[in-house]
This record gives C-alpha cells, structure tokens and sequence, in this order.
C-alpha cells in the first residue's frame, strides 16, 4: 500500500448512471492517484519530522490497514504521546495517504501518534455502517492497547474529513456512551446529515456543484450510504438524541461547499445541547481544502487552527 507512480487521475464518471463495477474500477483508479507521487502538487508533501508507516489493527472478525504518524523527534521512545485518531474523507472514494500532509505535521508538531482509518468504502454491498464501526472499533482498539501503540489512553482526540467526519462525529457520541473519555473532536467540512433532508440546506442550492464536490456526487453517496429498511437518523450525527457532555468540537466550514451547512447547522446543534463547540468558516475554499493544500492556500490558515486546538485540548 505504499506510494505509486501515477501521472494521471481517471475522468470524471457519471455519477447518475454509474454501475457498481464502474465505481469500483473508478474508485481503485482514483486512489492510485491519490497515493501516487504525482498527486502531491496537490495534496502536499509529508512533513519530515513524523515517520509514516501502514499498520494492520486486529479487529473482530477482519483486520483493518491503518496508517500511522509518529514524530521523529520522539527519541527516548515516550509511552505518553496523546492519540489523534483519523478519518480520511470520501465515501466511496478516498484513502489516507491523501491526508499525509496534516496529519504528519500535526505528529511532529503536536507531538503525537496520529492514526489515520483506511475504513472501508461504500458500494452496494458495503454500507456506511461499516466504516462508522471501522472508525469506532480502531479507536477503541488504540486506546485498549494503549502501551502498544506508545499513547496516553487518557489523551485521545478525533478528527475527521467529509465522511470522515460523519465518522468522528459519531465515534465521539459512542465515546460518551462507553465511558471513553476524549479530549476533542475536529470536524472539518463535515457531511452529517443522511436523512431525506440531506440536500435541504441552502448551501446545496447556493453551490451544487464545485470542482471538488457536486450534488450528484452525494446523491450516489446517500443511495449508497443507507440499506433500505435502515433508518438514516442511526447514521446521522445532526439527529442525534443525545449530543450533551461530548468532547470540545472545533467544525471547520469551507463556505463554498454543497455541505456548509452541515457544520454550521451541527455547531448550533453542538452549543444547544450544552457541547462546546467552535466555528470556524474559511471563505472561498471548497470542500475537501484541507487535502489540497497545492491548491487552496486556505488549507494551511486550517491546519494552523487545528494544531492549536489539539494542542490546547490535549496538553497535560
């Protein structure tokens, strides 16, 4: 699973009409792309401070690739590091070598153990309630195993990307129902919603379609996303019933984004039940900003603000 050389990424599909054999040959050709050389004029080169490696987590009944980040200044081997636990973005789509860029920055700058979930993709045959289990299984797997992976089990954090996102949002709700103690959660361009309401908010009339985000992409990602018979509400972090006492949330909003109003709508759901929450909107970006920093200059301003809430909401 390590870096490739691929010098172009495939084009653009029918999202409408895309069969399931289409969006598996699309999605292994895109994330060719992503993890290959050529993609990090725009995704951004590694921070060489953190050493970057794949792991396989034990989890019941599969194995899961995860992605790990460790500072390379951690010389004396400290057993105490905190734990930033991560979720790429894309549904059907994506993988974490496309997130290389923050999270090696945020292990050498932190410091900590960053480990990032290559949760599995959407297709017919895959849910959204797998990846919502990987990333919650691996959470509790790194913080059970806390001597193993050199992390302090009281100093764990979550953050997540697009669906990614939708995946920490949610991992931080079981947190509080397990007694898992979290430190704080980022959200950045979160999508939270995948109820029949999903595309109601006004930023999907105000920007449906982007370069990097088009309403027909997230209709495939809601038909993917829920099994009939599923009630989407158990998926959707803006419908929860309870959101009191969660981890300290920063959400990251790019303002021309189909999903804008997700964040914005889940902060004030946040703050109403009593969880603090911070907001922050980065005018002009675009969804998915954060992992193309080659491309939007707004993704540094970003990474700067999450380093610093992770910093303060992890320190001691």
């Amino acid at each position: 699973m390590g870096e490739v050389t691929v010098t172009e990424r495939p084009p653009e599909p029918d999202w409408s009409a895309m069969t399931a054999e289409e969006l598996v040959a699309y999605r292994e050709a895109e994330n060719r792309f992503r993890a290959s050389s050529a993609a990090r004029a725009i995704t951004g080169e590694p921070d060489p401070g953190a050493a970057i490696g794949w792991q396989e987590v034990a989890l019941p009944g599969r194995g899961l690739p995860v992605r790990v980040y460790r500072p390379v200044s951690n010389r004396d081997d400290r057993a105490d590091l905190p734990l930033v636990l991560h979720v790429h973005g894309g549904g059907f789509v994506g993988t974490a070598v496309q997130s290389d860029w923050v999270n090696s920055h945020l292990a050498a700058q932190l410091p900590a153990v960053v480990v990032s979930v290559e949760h599995r993709l959407l297709d017919p045959e895959t849910p959204l309630s797998a990846a919502v289990d990987d990333g919650w299984d691996v959470l509790q797997h790194v913080v059970r195993h806390a001597a193993q992976w050199g992390i302090a089990p009281t100093r764990a954090a979550v953050f997540g990307e697009s669906c990614g996102a939708l995946i920490s949002a949610l991992a931080a709700i079981r947190a509080k129902r397990a007694g898992l103690d979290l430190r704080a959660q980022v959200l950045v361009n979160p999508a939270v919603d995948v109820t029949g309401t999903m595309f109601g908010h006004a930023s999907f009339t105000q920007y449906p379609r982007t370069p990097t985000l088009a309403v027909p992409q997230l209709r495939l990602f809601r038909r993917l996303a829920v099994r009939p018979g599923t009630d989407p509400r158990a998926l959707s972090p803006l419908y929860a019933d309870d959101l009191n006492e969660l981890a300290p949330a920063l959400v990251v909003v790019p303002t021309h984004d189909p999903v804008a109003d997700h964040g914005r709508c889940y902060a004030e759901r946040l703050r109403a039940a009593g969880t603090p929450a911070r907001l922050t909107e980065h005018p002009g970006a675009g969804h998915a900003f954060l992992s193309m920093p080659g491309v939007a200059p707004q993704a540094v301003a970003a990474r700067t603000e999450i380093r610093e809430f992770l910093r303060a909401s992890l320190a001691g």
